[in-house]
């Protein structure tokens, strides 16, 4: 099966949407599918074209930034090239471009599958709001366009201004996740580095982005060290030069400052050095505040590590503390929740611990592959019902 897939950014950028479709399209061509990614080349420093892992990457050369979006004048010529060769098309929004792809997909007749990730949320001003219209009104082209929308869980779609609208279209299927099993030496190395000291440690694993709710974890330490006050925080993730999020990473600053070596910046880490890192904290905290986080991988790589999570009530995001048990749900936006919730986690942390295995029966990347893989044969057979099967659709190994 050849698999085109279209989003905004793509590796080397990090951020959660980013790794979902860097290992769905790594798990589809480890399956024996002809994996395309179409996506902006938002460094020029990237390469047009390369193959990555098993996977085609296109990019798109970016004229101009509207605030963390890119325009891409040319992009619809690339996907006129590129949609006639392959037999299904996979969107992932929100994407601007998501209407003009889908609308070649329906009319060179390739099924299209929406997979939507979280709702935008741009910064105030005038000129962002009509953006963040301008992306609505596209990806609700693309939504009547498509033949399936993927969501993570059945909790967002429900409460989503977007997805509720489409809930006979939606799919749902967990998000792939894979973390890798780090050895003893690894888990002692980093601890030797980040806490050689050996205090209690809360972590984050994401950007220094607005949405991420940082401020209201620094809100909650003081409440928390006046129960254990050897505590520090350990932020891994990208936190400096993050797209779109110059000032609000100004406004923490100071703050931030004040914390000393309590609190320390560990930049973006490789796959070994993030799985030391969870088997290194006591918690992880995700106190998102807005629905442009829908569910949080790294709670489900931390609790594949033994970690508890906390993370805000909001939906999807508090479906991996619910489906596991291994953590707590805060309020939105409520530092003295959060407090409280890191307090009972430090107090009796093996309480939240579940094994390993009833993690991996709920999640994994293969098994998110295979269900996409399903989706398509599904709608491929619908297209051609008499000559067309699932079973000659796929190639496994």
């Amino acid at each position: 099966m050849k698999v085109l897939i279209a989003l905004t950014y793509y590796r080397p950028h990090t951020s959660g949407l980013t790794i979902y479709v860097e290992r769905l399209a790594r798990a589809l061509a480890g399956r024996g599918h002809q994996v395309t990614v179409l996506t902006s080349q938002y460094d020029k420093a990237l390469p047009r074209q390369e193959h990555l892992h098993g996977v085609t990457v296109v990019r798109v050369p970016v004229a101009f930034r509207v605030s963390k979006g890119v325009i891409m004048p040319t992009i619809g010529l690339a996907a006129t090239r590129l949609v006639p060769h392959h037999d299904v098309l996979s969107l992932h929004l929100p994407q601007l471009d998501a209407s003009g792809i889908a609308l070649r997909g329906r009319l060179t007749r390739k099924p299209v599958v929406l997979t939507y990730h979280s709702d935008l949320t741009l910064p105030p001003g005038i000129f962002n709001r009509i953006v963040d219209r301008g992306v609505f009104v596209s990806n609700i082209i693309a939504a009547r366009l498509s033949d399936m929308i993927v969501a993570y869980t059945a909790d967002f779609a429900t409460h989503s201004p977007f997805l509720s609208r489409y809930l006979n279209k939606v799919r749902v299927i967990a998000p792939p996740v894979h973390v890798h099993s780090p050895s003893p030496a690894e888990i002692e190395a980093f601890r030797a580095r980040w806490n050689p000291d050996g205090q209690r440690v809360i972590g984050m694993a994401t950007r220094l982005a607005a949405e991420k709710g940082v401020e209201y974890l620094l809100g909650a330490l003081p409440r928390v060290r006046a129960v254990f006050p050897n505590t520090r925080v350990l932020f891994a993730g990208q936190h400096q030069n993050v797209l779109g999020e110059e000032s609000y990473a100004r406004r923490l600053a100071p703050l931030i400052a004040a914390e000393g070596d309590r609190w320390r910046f560990l930049g973006n880490l490789d796959q070994t050095q993030i799985a030391a890192f969870f088997a290194n904290i006591d918690t992880l905290v995700v106190p998102s505040i807005n629905s442009t986080e829908t569910f949080g991988l790294v709670q489900i790589e931390g609790m594949l590590l033994g970690t508890p999570s906390i993370a805000s009530d909001l939906p999807g995001v508090r479906q991996p503390v619910r489906m596991t048990g291994m953590g707590e749900v805060v309020p939105v936006g409520d530092s003295a929740a959060l407090a409280e919730a890191v307090i009972r986690v430090l107090s009796d942390r093996a309480r939240y611990v579940r094994p390993r295995a009833d993690i991996e029966a709920l999640f994994s990347t293969e098994r998110t592959a295979e269900q996409y893989e399903q989706l398509f044969d599904e709608l491929l057979a619908r297209r051609s019902p008499a000559t067309v099967s699932p079973s000659n659709l796929t190639v496994r190994r």
